[in-house]
């Protein structure tokens, strides 16, 4: 997911999207450590994925505080 399609999201939409991902990935860990995942790398895409709305959703938190 591209960082601009991101920042168009609400907060609440963010916070939904962190759930979201997270638990995909976990679920994704599950699977790799059982050998039922086919596709590896997506737990690096679903990483970076993870990364990016936790940075937007800190980003907001800062800019109401300033």
């Amino acid at each position: 997911m591209k960082a601009s399609e991101l920042r168009e999201l609400s907060a609440d939409e963010l916070q939904a999207k962190s759930t979201e991902l997270r638990g995909e990935l976990f679920n994704m860990k599950v699977k790799h450590s059982t050998g039922q995942l086919e596709d590896t790398a997506r737990l690096a895409l679903l990483r970076r994925d993870v990364a990016r709305v936790e940075t937007l959703i800190r980003e907001r938190q800062e800019a109401t505080t300033e």
